[in-house]
């Protein structure tokens, strides 16, 4: 596993010493010894967004005005509407701007997703059927090291978690120990494998270690040459732990214009402007229901929830992050929509019907 990290300068540096400006960049969840940073890309012809009216793409502008009120209202720092390919509405919080960068806390789990899915596809890793022990040779002959990928991209690993459970929070004390991965792999199996959901940042996390494992350099190196620079993603940070391994779970961190470039990818079928990034079959299976559904949040595929929104019952699969982050992809209106809330949100559901009562009635 692979222990140097590239420390950007630069944009990095700017937003690391300003992390208390909330106008510089909205945050929350601990944070860790380590960020690594995408490269600072202008925008060109080849990467810009395209921009239109939304009513050249079938929505109701007035809506979206209306949108922009009740927005102002609201804990709701950033909204990006793309419809047919094209930035049709936009809106920023006093503050804040296209430029301005958002932690998106679990939509990170989707990201590690399709890295997971890149790596299996070039042969990195064997596929979904792959056991623990492969990788963290001290399971083998246990139960635990018979844990699948498949199973860690479903949370139904069956390990011992309690993702939000005040003083006893496994998700704080992940953040707090010196060992992330070892903290995870020492957790002690309550469930059979692949019988029951929990969800985890700790199963994540070590799908990030696997991937630094089988890539020949840093996971964030992995990613940036695999997705963020055929994106045009120019924004994207994400920490890491203490051994330097990507937060696959967590920590991810970029502008809500980038965020929709990987919505938009998923819309295309993993595909960007000609170029297969992520396998279509991939995006596929990640993104229908295959566990749930779980309670109000809906199914669950690998790292992608699934349900339906909106008075039309549109079918919708979504990255969703704590207070309040979401990027939401609706393939019947070849739509995508991304809302970053702030870190002091206590809802993370709030921005539900400002989705389907705007961006989604505002859809003809």
């Amino acid at each position: 596993m692979k222990k140097t990290a590239l420390i950007a300068l630069g944009l990095a540096l700017a937003l690391l010493a300003g992390c208390g400006q909330q106008h510089d960049r909205a945050a929350s969840g601990a944070s860790s010894s380590v960020a690594e940073s995408a490269p600072v890309l202008a925008e060109t012809a080849d990467n810009a967004w395209s921009t239109d009216t939304p009513e050249n793409h079938g929505m109701d502008g007035a809506v979206l005005q209306q949108l922009h009120t009740a927005l102002d209202q609201s804990e709701i720092y950033a909204s990006v509407t793309v419809r047919d390919g094209y930035i049709v509405d936009e809106y920023y919080r006093e503050g804040y701007g296209a430029d301005s960068v958002f932690r998106l806390n679990s939509c990170s789990k989707s990201f590690t997703g399709a890295l997971v899915g890149i790596a299996i596809e070039e042969g990195l890793i064997g596929g979904v059927d792959d056991q623990l022990a492969t990788y963290f040779p001290q399971l083998a002959g246990t139960e635990k090291g018979q844990i699948t990928i498949g199973q860690l991209l479903q949370h139904t690993s069956g390990l011992e978690w309690h993702e939000w459970n005040g003083d006893d929070s496994s998700f704080f004390e992940l953040n707090a120990a010196e060992n992330w991965v070892d903290y995870v792999l020492q957790k002690p199996l309550v469930a059979t494998p692949g019988s029951s959901f929990n969800y985890t940042t700790g199963g994540p996390h070590l799908l990030a270690a696997i991937l630094e494992q089988v890539t020949d350099d840093s996971l964030f190196h992995y990613a940036r040459t695999h997705l963020f620079e055929p994106l045009g993603m120019s924004s994207v940070q994400w920490r890491a732990d203490p051994q330097n391994v990507l937060d696959g779970g967590n920590g991810i961190e970029m502008t809500a214009r980038d965020a929709a470039r990987f919505g938009q990818l998923y819309l295309n079928g993993g595909s960007w402007q000609g170029r297969q990034l992520v396998p279509r079959t991939w995006v596929e299976e990640s993104t229908r229901a295959q566990v749930g559904p779980i309670g109000n949040s809906g199914s669950y595929g690998y790292l992608w929830w699934t349900r339906q929104f909106g008075a039309q019952g549109y079918d919708t699969y979504f990255a969703m992050g704590a207070m309040g982050q979401f990027i939401f992809v609706v393939p019947q209106l070849d739509l995508v929509a991304v809302m970053t809330s702030s870190p002091t949100q206590q809802d993370t559901y709030a921005p539900w019907p400002y989705f389907a009562d705007y961006i989604l009635a505002a859809c003809h």
